[in-house]
C-alpha cells in the first residue's frame, strides 16, 4: 500500500498513525516510542548530539550561546546549508555528487564576473549562474543514464573541471570584489527581518505545519485509511510554535533573524513539501529504497535520476552565489577547501541515509547547524581548524554507524 500524500508506508507506519486515531496525544507518544525501538530515529539522534555541542561549548565559553553569536551562526549555515539541500536530493536516491563545491565556486565567479565586470543586472547574473548550475545537473543525469557511469565518478571529475572552468572565468586577476553597496551583499551581511516579520513568520510556520498535517489527514480518511488525530496536530503545531517564537525572540535580542537564513529555512520548508506530499517526492523515496521495484511500478527512474541532480547542482549553484554575497567577493578558493565536506556531512549528519531512500530536507538544516556550531565554538576558543576537522570526521563516522544500526533494526523488525 502507498500512502496517497507521502513516502510508501510500511506496516509500522499505518499501525502508528492508527494508534495516533485511536488514542490522541498519548497515541502520538507511544507511537514515536516504538519507532525508535525499531530503529526508525529520524532526526532524534542529531537533536540529542546538538543538545550535547551546545552544552559543552556553553560551559566551555559563555558566549557560545550569546543572541549575537547565534545569529552570526545562522547566517554562517546558510550558504553551506542550501548546497547541502541540494546533496540530501541525491543520497535520497543513493547517488552522491563530488561536485557541489566547485559547481558553487564556478557559479560565483560567473555572478560576479557578469555583474561587476560586464555591469549586468544583478538579477540576470544570478539566473545565469543558476542555469549554469541545472545544466551541468542534467549532464550529470544524462551520462548516468546512458553511459553507466557511476556518480561518483563522474561527479569527481566534475570536480576537477569545474574547478578548473572557475579559474579560468575569473582569469588573472583571480579575484573580484562585489561591491559592498550592491543589494546583493547588503541582503547576505545587512539584511535582517523586522521584530514583528519574524513573529510573524513564526506564526505562519506552525500555522503550515497544521494546515498540512490536516490536509494529509482528511485525504487518507476519504480513501478509508487511518490517519493523525486532530488533537495530535494540534499539539505538533502548538509545540513548532513555541519553538519557534522562542528561538526568534532570543535572535530578535542580537541583531535579529537575516533574511538569507529565511531564504534558506524557506527552500527547507518547500523541499519538505516536494519530497513529502507530491508524487516526485514519493518516486525520489521509491527509486532511492528499490529503484528496479520502482521501475517495475511504472515510475520513470531516468527521470527520477536526472531531477535529483538537476536540483543539487542548481542548489550548489545558489549556495555558491551566497557564499560570495557573505564574503563581498568570488575568488579561486570560494567553493575549495571544506565545501564538499561540509554540505556532504551535513546531509548525512542531519540524517538523510547514504542507503538511498531515507532522509528528508530538515536533514539539511539540522546537519549544517551541527557542523557550524562545531566550528564556531571551536573559534571561540581559539583553537585551531585542526581540531574542527577531527571533531567534524568522528561526528560523521558517528552519524553513518547510527544509519548501519537502525537500518539493521529495521531489518530485524521487517521495515529495511
Amino acid at each position: 500500500m502507498t500512502d496517497t500524500a507521502g513516502a510508501p508506508r510500511t506496516e509500522l507506519d499505518r499501525q502508528d498513525e492508527r494508534l495516533h486515531e485511536q488514542t490522541g496525544l498519548r497515541g502520538t507518544v507511544d507511537a514515536f516510542a516504538r519507532r525508535v525501538r525499531a530503529g526508525d530515529l529520524g532526526s532524534l539522534p542529531v537533536i540529542v548530539g546538538l543538545a550535547i555541542v551546545w552544552t559543552v561549548f556553553q560551559i566551555l565559553n559563555p558566549v557560545f550561546l550569546s543572541a549575537d553569536n547565534l545569529v552570526n551562526l545562522t547566517l554562517e549555515c546558510s550558504s553551506v546549508g542550501v548546497i547541502s539541500l541540494g546533496v540530501v536530493c541525491v543520497l535520497l536516491v543513493g547517488q552522491i555528487d563530488l561536485s557541489v563545491g566547485s559547481v558553487s565556486g564556478l557559479a560565483a565567479a560567473v555572478t560576479a564576473v557578469l555583474f561587476v565586470n560586464q555591469h549586468w543586472p544583478v538579477a540576470l547574473a544570478i539566473g545565469a549562474a543558476l542555469a549554469v548550475g541545472l545544466v551541468i545537473g542534467f549532464v550529470y543525469g544524462q551520462v548516468f543514464n546512458r553511459l553507466g557511469m557511476p556518480s561518483f565518478v563522474v561527479t569527481l571529475a566534475g570536480l576537477l573541471a569545474f574547478l578548473g572552468i572557475q579559474l579560468w572565468v575569473l582569469g588573472s586577476a583571480g579575484s573580484i570584489n562585489i561591491p559592498f553597496t550592491s543589494g546583493l551583499v547588503g541582503f547576505a551581511q545587512l539584511d535582517f527581518v523586522t521584530a514583528p516579520v519574524s513573529y510573524a513568520l513564526a506564526a505562519l510556520v506552525a500555522a503550515g505545519v497544521f494546515l498540512s498535517g490536516r490536509a494529509m489527514a482528511d485525504a487518507r480518511r476519504r480513501i478509508g485509511l487511518s490517519a493523525t488525530s486532530t488533537q495530535a496536530l494540534a499539539v505538533r503545531s502548538a509545540v513548532v510554535l513555541v519553538a519557534l517564537e522562542a528561538a526568534v525572540w532570543y535572535l530578535n535580542q542580537g541583531r535579529g533573524v537575516g533574511w538569507m537564513f529565511v531564504l534558506f529555512a524557506a527552500l527547507v520548508v518547500v523541499m519538505n513539501y516536494a519530497l513529502t506530499r507530491t508524487a516526485w517526492g514519493r518516486s525520489m523515496f521509491a527509486v532511492g529504497g528499490n529503484a528496479e521495484a520502482a521501475r517495475r511500478a511504472g515510475i520513470n527512474v531516468r527521470a527520477v535520476y536526472v531531477s535529483a541532480f538537476m536540483l543539487c547542482t542548481t542548489l550548489a549553484a545558489l549556495g555558491g552565489v551566497l557564499a560570495a554575497a557573505r564574503l563581498g567577493s568570488a575568488n579561486q578558493s570560494t567553493g575549495t577547501g571544506d565545501v564538499n565536506l561540509n554540505a556532504i556531512a551535513g546531509a548525512v549528519i542531519g540524517g538523510t541515509s547514504l542507503f538511498g531512500g531515507r532522509g528528508s530536507a530538515y536533514s539539511a538544516l539540522l546537519g549544517v547547524i551541527v557542523i557550524q556550531s562545531i566550528s564556531s565554538g571551536l573559534t571561540l576558543l581559539n583553537l585551531s581548524s585542526s581540531f574542527r576537522f577531527i571533531i567534524t570526521g568522528f561526528v560523521l563516522a558517528l552519524a553513518v554507524a547510527v544509519d548501519s544500526l537502525a537500518r539493521k533494526s529495521r531489518a530485524a523488525h521487517g521495515q529495511a
